[in-house]
């Protein structure tokens, strides 16, 4: 089996989709009878073989100004010549502006038996649309803007044979809306490296400052509005009154609140910012060094960074919708953000912060054991071999 990808939602700095793309690459590089061939948008084109099953072919592609590292593949010269080079099986595309339809036109001329399949990483008509409109020019006119967005993914999806979902709940709400050929397939999780294990007692003694009591939570989320950074800062600040001993906090990653960051450092003494974390051992640290998480998003397709949290032994506060709610609710590891108010947000923070969190913690824990990549690359296997099956039928 061939297999190409191609997905403009890829970063070298970016966040789930990229980690989906490094273990993706990282499962098909020992696979035997299968070929992976990953077009990676890039700042040169040139060829990259990794293993007899693996190959990144680098594509020279448009940066997209303010924004992080992305860059956007979509001319003919970009496409083509790797459809009629690899001839594959399976086309998958993961995001969807303008490229799956791009990919679908080239593919029926020049490999018309590859399968294509979509990949939901972003429910981008709720997610971006929806959400905007909604907040600059009234819920009507936002309500107007989802169902176009909703038409123009089924435009960009017409000619495909299925669309993998990580999230039951929006699979529900693509089912509404009439689309066919979703498969469910959740991602996964290091499991081995994401753990209590990694615990670093010196750090946890630095962060308490010498108060056993002391909560850790660790935010390494965008610093965006819609990660709910902030909503959480806002929160905080009733802690800050309330609460004796506040609650520790550690903020890693970039975004554009960055600032909210800087100030809120200087006002609160139990704030520490410590940069983009590239590594993974870093993160696993932090982590494990917390005893609390929040994932504030309503709108996580599957919220790796929750599963990450939730296997080094994080108890968690989830957005109450999308994959935050279905990891919380399903776990029994936390409690569920009814209302997006600070107030709200401070009462579950202060709630958990003074419980003992043993069974909670547990709980995260033996949720997340259940999820492994290898698990979510097999079962992948099987969808492309479903597919695959449905053009002999």
């Amino acid at each position: 089996m061939t297999i190409i990808d191609f997905n403009n939602f890829w970063s070298p700095s970016g966040g789930g989709v990229r980690r989906y793309h490094l273990e993706k690459m990282k499962y098909y590089k020992t696979q035997e009878n299968t070929l992976l061939v990953f077009v990676m948008p890039d700042s040169k084109t040139y060829t990259e073989e990794v293993s007899p099953s693996l190959i990144i072919e680098h594509v020279k592609a448009f940066k997209m100004p303010l924004y992080n590292g992305y860059r956007f593949i979509w001319k003919n010269k970009q496409i083509a010549p790797y459809l009629q080079k690899y001839n594959p099986d399976i086309i998958e595309v993961g995001s969807p502006y303008i490229l799956p339809k791009a990919v679908s036109k080239h593919a029926h001329k020049i490999c018309p038996q590859a399968r294509l399949v979509g990949f939901w990483h972003a429910d981008f008509p709720v997610t971006y649309v929806e959400r905007f409109f909604s907040h600059f020019f009234g819920k009507k006119i936002g309500s107007i803007a989802k169902k176009l967005a909703f038409a123009y993914a089924h435009y960009q999806f017409k000619h495909y044979h299925g669309i993998q979902v990580s999230c039951k709940e929006i699979i529900e709400r693509l089912e509404s809306e009439q689309f066919k050929n979703l498969f469910w397939i959740p991602l996964g999780c290091n499991i081995e490296l994401f753990s209590p294990n990694k615990r670093d007692e010196a750090l946890v003694k630095e962060l308490k400052q010498g108060d056993e009591k002391r909560s850790i939570i660790f935010f390494p989320h965008r610093f965006s509005k819609e990660k709910g950074l902030d909503l959480f800062l806002k929160a905080y600040s009733i802690l800050a009154e309330k609460m004796n001993p506040v609650p520790a906090v550690v903020f890693a990653g970039t975004g554009p609140l960055q600032l909210l960051i800087d100030v809120a450092q200087k006002k609160y003494k139990h704030l520490h910012y410590v940069g983009f974390l590239s590594s993974e051992e870093e993160m696993a640290r932090y982590y494990a060094s917390a005893n609390i998480g929040v994932a504030l998003s309503a709108w996580e397709t599957f919220g790796l960074s929750i599963l990450e949290s939730m296997a080094c032994g994080n108890a968690l506060i989830g957005a109450s919708a999308g994959a935050a709610r279905e990891h919380v609710s399903s776990s029994g590891a936390g409690l569920i953000l009814e209302s997006y108010k600070a107030d709200a947000l401070a009462k579950c923070l202060l709630e958990l912060c003074e419980q003992d969190l043993t069974q909670k913690q547990k709980a995260a824990r033996l949720y997340a054991e259940k999820f492994s990549w290898d698990n979510c690359f097999s079962n992948q296997l099987k969808i492309y071999s479903t597919i695959i099956s449905s053009r002999k039928s």
